[in-house]
């Protein structure tokens, strides 16, 4: 259970301040109060469904039952399978319903094929075992910063992302409380980029720190902190882009002008847009029919000699593989279509190039996070 100890409202003084004194605002957010010791723990899914996994530590490791009775050990830097049977799963010399390995000192657990904090779960499901990473929640953080941002930013921009990133995992968290083997999974597509230990750097440590325990929350809930790499200018308001409405993921000005990542564009001959969307034939025009306020494409028709497809929302980006929705279409002379576009992501919440941009003229990240995410406020978190 989680408890939250106080709040401090964002937003405010970010839209008070003009560009040429806000360095006036970080001298008003030093007197934070101390934020809170927080021993969070997410389960974290490294592996799931598969057949097979390789395990072991960096120490020598305890190898525990679903009772807890340790079974034996596992010897440091040694690989093992862990591989799905009928009724469970087996483990060097050993089979069972589950799993714990448990590595003794401060040893890290190898699970696939990288380094983790923690210890290890390797339980069975419907199609085969899943291997998930039971880890303190700030010590995740230390690897999600690296994953998530450029160690070398400047550390505000990635104080930034660590109050953004833990808030993220906590929302999951508290989604997933009925799933019996995980919180999150590793993944960009629908999480957040955990590696392991060699994601950190003394930057994430400090960042993570600094921000111990801190989440972001509206009316005493905690938001969905979604963030993305780059809007092209403007970030979104939710409902344009997933339908839903949050009164915190409002669009805002975004600061990522000049980034090279968030300059792009794709060409498609009309088989590859054919592949992708199905029961249309072969694509004759590609035309966005309805526009976001600033210019992100909502609806999508593909018209082929067969049928016509109209993609919303984020489809449009997903199902072409787009960076963004932020484009334009045009037609070659050999009858491709090129789609031109701003922008790397979603375009809601955090913006994480203009987290960089803002991060290097001096604003702090509690002014950033109030920027991107309206109306929110800190709240220092403490498990009980």
């Amino acid at each position: 259970m989680i408890s939250m100890k106080f709040q401090l409202f964002l937003g405010s003084l970010f839209s008070q301040v003009k560009f040429r004194h806000w360095w006036m605002g970080i001298l008003l957010w030093i007197a934070l109060v101390a934020p809170a010791q927080a021993s969070v723990i997410l389960r974290v899914a490294i592996e799931r469904g598969v057949n097979q996994v390789k395990v072991g530590s960096s120490t020598s490791a305890l190898v525990k039952d679903s009772t807890g009775r340790t079974l034996g050990q596992l010897p440091a830097m040694s690989a093992y399978y862990a591989q799905a049977i009928s009724g469970g799963i087996a483990l060097d010399k050993w089979q069972s319903g589950l799993f714990w390995i448990e590595p003794t000192g401060k040893g890290f657990v190898y699970i696939g094929d990288r380094w983790y904090r923690g210890r290890t779960l390797v339980v069975p499901t419907e199609k085969g075992l899943t291997a998930v990473n039971w880890v303190d929640a700030e010590e995740y953080l230390y690897s999600v910063l690296g994953g998530e941002m450029d160690t070398s930013w400047p550390q505000e921009a990635l104080k930034a992302q660590a109050i953004a990133a833990r808030t993220y995992a906590l929302y999951e968290r508290e989604k997933q409380r009925n799933n019996p083997i995980y919180d999150l999974g590793d993944s960009p597509d629908r999480w957040q980029i955990y590696k392991g230990v060699m994601s950190e750097s003394p930057s994430t440590y400090a960042a993570v720190d600094g921000t111990t325990g801190q989440v972001l929350t509206y009316n005493n809930k905690i938001i969905l902190s979604v963030f993305h790499a780059c809007s092209g200018g403007h970030t979104e308001n939710v409902e344009d882009v997933w339908g839903n409405t949050l009164p915190y993921l409002r669009a805002v000005q975004d600061y990522d002008q000049n980034v090279s990542e968030c300059n792009w564009v794709k060409t498609f001959s009309p088989a590859e847009i054919s592949a992708r969307i199905s029961g249309v034939g072969n694509v004759k025009e590609i035309i966005p029919e309805q526009y976001s306020p600033f210019r992100s494409v909502k609806a999508l028709k593909i018209v082929g000699d067969k049928g016509t497809k109209v993609l919303q929302g984020e489809a449009v980006r997903t199902a072409l593989k787009l960076k963004s929705t932020r484009f334009n279409v045009s037609k070659s002379a050999d009858g491709s279509f090129v789609l031109q576009g701003l922008g790397f992501g979603h375009g809601l919440g955090m913006s994480q190039w203009g987290a960089y941009n803002l991060a290097r003229r001096g604003i702090n990240h509690l002014q950033i996070l109030g920027h991107y995410y309206q109306g929110v406020a800190l709240t220092p978190i403490k498990a009980k």
